[in-house]
């Protein structure tokens, strides 16, 4: 995912995908970040329905030494989840993130699912 060309392709597949609430496309880092109550791997296939190349971007949240899990602000359990946060101690009604794919998590629960393209 090179241009706007590209990056329009996946953003009409991903504005028709049902449960999908939000989605980020980052041209520069060929990255599509999506949030809502969908399946990765449904995310995942409907962009290589777009004609790009698909995958999962692994990314490894950064983990503050000084701050442990339980000071997370109760505040924030109806917000979605950053990529950064994901590995806080999340409410059950809190969106995570989806890139996780081995991650416990109930169908019902929103996530957050990024899929790399390469052009």
């Amino acid at each position: 995912m090179s241009c706007q060309g590209c990056a329009g392709a996946v953003n009409r597949v991903l504005g028709k995908m049902e449960g999908v609430e939000s989605f980020d496309i980052d041209l520069k880092e060929q990255k599509v970040t999506v949030k809502g109550n969908v399946e990765p791997d449904e995310v995942l296939q409907a962009v290589s329905k777009s004609g790009k190349k698909t995958a999962f971007w692994v990314d490894e949240a950064p983990q503050s030494k000084n701050k442990p899990l339980e000071s997370a602000p109760v505040a924030s359990e109806n917000k979605p989840s950053e990529a950064a946060t994901v590995a806080s101690a999340e409410p059950e009604n809190k969106p995570s993130e989806a890139a996780i794919v081995d991650s416990a998590e109930p169908e019902n629960k929103p996530s957050d699912t990024v899929v790399e393209t390469v052009a």
